[in-house]
């Protein structure tokens, strides 16, 4: 059996498709036929060149599928121990190594040594189809999989691996969110998930910053109540300081509006950091206030299992409450990939859609 795959080799150069051999299963596997990818924010920094991989690779990490074939040395379980059969659709975490009890007992699953991470990976003769940008998926042995209800909407079912397990991970780090006014800078899909999740979990006032203004509005439909242009209001810092912020989520990565949460928090504030996964100028933090203020500061950098069966649940029950059905503003087939990631870098929707095995 073979696949088709969409190469990533260099910025700059166009992605290429190529026909490949789908290799036999090994110990533990799972064949997965893809269904849909979306792409993410990290995939745009590689293609970009503000994030280097290792190349040639197959991009796309934010996937669902259905399972063709499965290994008889693999338990045949999801991890919440549902019965996994062919035809099932499903996610999956987008990390896998062999557990490690010492990173898994402090709840960092991702940090594990040996790492394979879907999407990130390098092509080799003995590794093809391990990201979005294919037509099928070859889930190594110990990866989290997890079966996915049939009536979730597939563009919305593709975010669950990254940008809704990650979300998760930061509402697990903020703590409880019940009566608190949340700061959230950066209105991206990470940034509305957290306004969805913040309201779910009973926030009592929910504020969106971001210096695209045309997002604002969005991030009101996702549960802010307040929603403020960086660029546009003057005395923005005197506004967040009179809504007293308990908790800032940063899901933008932006220097500025790091520096603007941290001064934004309130006594005892928390700020849980998501956005900045690539390169940026040096922060400038005011140790003082930090002190004075007894103020935490939290980093996120992916999300353990929890993290993904959270988000799964999440989206399983709230997905027709938040306009989740609008995150994908245009879908392209596997072939026209390029076309894809050239639309995402001019006109930087939520999420531009690859549709794969109708």
């Amino acid at each position: 059996m073979k696949g088709n795959i969409m190469v990533f080799e260099e910025t700059g150069k166009r992605l290429t498709s190529e026909e490949r051999e789908i290799p036999a299963l090994r110990s533990g596997e799972v064949l997965i036929k893809n269904l849909y990818t979306t792409i993410c924010g990290s995939d745009l920094h590689t293609f970009a060149g503000l994030r280097k991989e290792k190349t040639p690779t197959v991009l796309g990490h934010e996937i669902v599928g259905r399972i063709v074939a499965i290994d008889k040395n693999h338990p045949g379980i999801d991890m919440a121990g549902n019965t996994l059969a062919i035809g099932d659709l499903v996610t999956w975490a987008i990390f896998c190594s062999a557990p490690q009890e010492n990173w898994l007992s402090k709840g960092m699953p991702q940090k594990s040594e040996d790492l394979f991470k879907y999407g990130h990976a390098q092509i080799t003769t003995e590794d093809v189809f391990h990201g979005g940008l294919s037509e099928y998926c070859m889930l190594k042995e110990h990866t989290c999989i997890l079966k996915v209800p049939d009536d979730l909407p597939l563009p919305i079912a593709a975010t669950i691996n990254c940008a809704l397990a990650t979300v998760a991970g930061a509402i697990r780090l903020a703590g409880p969110l019940e009566g608190k006014n949340i700061l959230i800078t950066g209105l991206g899909l990470l940034g509305n998930i957290a306004a969805a999740m913040s309201k779910v979990a009973g926030a009592k006032e929910i504020i969106a910053v971001d210096v695209i203004t045309d997002r604002l509005e969005g991030s009101r439909a996702f549960g802010a109540g307040f929603a403020y242009s960086s660029l546009e209001e003057a005395n923005l810092r005197e506004i967040l300081a009179n809504h007293k912020i308990d908790i800032v989520f940063d899901m933008s990565g932006s220097p500025d509006a790091i520096e603007l949460g941290i001064e934004s928090l309130g006594i005892g504030g928390i700020a849980v950091w998501a956005g900045a996964v690539f390169k940026t100028r040096k922060i400038g933090i005011d140790a003082e206030q930090v002190i004075r203020k007894l103020i935490t500061i939290k980093g996120l950098h992916n999300y353990n299992f929890g993290d993904l069966q959270y988000a799964l649940n999440f989206i399983a029950e709230q997905h027709q409450h938040f306009p989740f059905s609008t995150v994908v503003s245009k879908e392209f087939p596997l072939e026209e990939a390029q076309e894809a990631f050239e639309y995402a870098m001019q006109h930087r929707p939520l999420r531009v859609g690859i549709k794969l095995n109708p």
